[in-house]
């Protein structure tokens, strides 16, 4: 028999805090607010089992879910996009999961669907559309990382008796562009196609866009008709330290008609069954306990540092840009020796950082200072310069 025996796991978890601390400062290159944090729910978050299986709308066996809570939280959501009185949601472990939901319901109601998403959506799209065994079809995109509508239409034609499930993202990874909707929705009804399914994977900029729009962002919320679901992360913005998300659909989908499970006394709709309900009381403890005004404040200083950051580095002669609305400010790939300091996620096209509300002006200047280093030449680039301009010295005397 083997026998696990007890250790002191204190170092460790100071360890690990420290490591953390320090990655704080320099990890600037993926979303997620550590701004807001919840020692009011300490003890509900160390010393209650909370499990939200099955449907939100239905509580199940016993008492230790937060279910109430959490249809709170869909509302809440729900409302800041506009969704109807028939609306349907609930909370997931994250956007990825809010996407799959949608794309199982497409495919339940149209086995046949053919699904469309951009070259710039995330990455797991790909890998959940070869899970539901759907056809993919992946579209370009502008220099921005827009959903490029004309290539869209052209495959919707090729493909016009096939049933479509687009997939538009606000926010996308690398540059945080907002698809046309609008535009998508208006080239499926020019091309009569009305067995379709729009899903916006509003993960970072959906909850800052709904709270302080900007002009000329196209609308991806329930006014834009064709929409049928919306999925934001709460801890790219919201702040709750640990994955999570909430999926809004205008009308309940399929799964919602489910008759419960004996076993659970509640309906098997979600994608997992057993479901954090803690995760439920960190989203309404940011949306409810802080209020609208509070983020629309932490909005305008992220738009403000990502502003400020991106001036800053075209200062220093790098070709930084952003779109009004965005936390993110893109540019080439960085000097690949600055990413041993600093995290930056970088492809073959761009590089960027996300201005989160945990990010300062401070945060900014300190990679400002390193990224000048950066472009200095090394010791050895130095003396082969020398070298290339003694060399070119004596060939020009006479």
């Amino acid at each position: 028999m083997t026998n696990i025996a007890p250790r002191d796991l204190r170092p460790l978890w100071e360890q690990l805090k420290a490591e953390a601390a320090e990655d704080a400062r320099t990890n600037i290159g993926f979303p997620g607010a550590t701004d807001i944090t919840h020692e009011q729910l300490a003890d509900l978050m160390t010393g209650v089992l909370l499990n939200n299986i099955g449907s939100p709308y239905d509580g199940g066996h016993g008492r230790n879910h937060t279910k109430d809570l959490e249809i709170e939280v869909v509302n809440l959501v729900a409302d800041l996009f506009a969704a109807p009185a028939s609306r349907w949601g609930y909370v997931t472990g994250g956007a990825t999961e809010g996407t799959e939901h949608a794309l199982l319901d497409a495919r339940r109601r149209y086995p046949d669907a053919v699904v469309y998403t951009s070259a710039a959506a995330h990455y797991k799209i790909g890998d959940l559309a070869d899970k539901l065994l759907m056809p993919l079809v992946v579209i370009g995109t502008d220099d921005g990382g827009c959903i490029d509508v004309a290539d869209l239409a052209g495959e919707l034609a090729r493909r016009r008796d096939r049933p479509a499930v687009i997939v538009a993202v606000a926010g996308t990874t690398m540059t945080e562009a907002v698809d046309d909707v609008p535009a998508i929705a208006a080239a499926c009804d020019r091309l009569s196609i009305r067995q379709r399914r729009i899903h916006v994977d509003a993960a970072l900029s959906g909850l800052p866009l709904a709270l302080v729009p900007v002009d000329g962002v196209p609308r991806f919320d329930f006014n834009v008709r064709a929409v049928t679901s919306i999925v934001v992360s709460g801890h790219k913005f919201l702040s709750t330290l640990t994955p999570s998300g909430v999926l809004v659909y205008r009308d309940p989908p399929q799964a919602a008609l489910s008759a419960a499970v004996s076993y659970t006394g509640t309906a098997n709709v979600t994608i997992p069954g057993s479901r954090s309900g803690h995760t439920t009381l960190l989203l309404y403890a940011a949306l409810a306990g802080l209020g609208s005004e509070a983020h629309r404040a932490r909005i305008r200083r992220c738009r403000d540092t990502a502003q400020y950051a991106c001036a800053q580095l075209c200062r220093i002669g790098v070709d930084a840009r952003r779109h009004p609305h965005a936390f993110t400010v893109y540019f080439p790939p960085p000097p690949a020796h600055l990413a041993e300091r600093w995290v930056i996620p970088a492809d073959d096209r761009h590089g960027h950082l996300i201005c989160m509300p945990q990010v300062g002006r401070q945060d900014i200047d300190a990679l400002i200072a390193d990224w000048k280093l950066s472009m200095q030449p090394t010791p050895a680039q130095r003396g082969r310069l020398s070298r290339l301009l003694a060399a070119g010295a004596t060939r020009a005397q006479p």
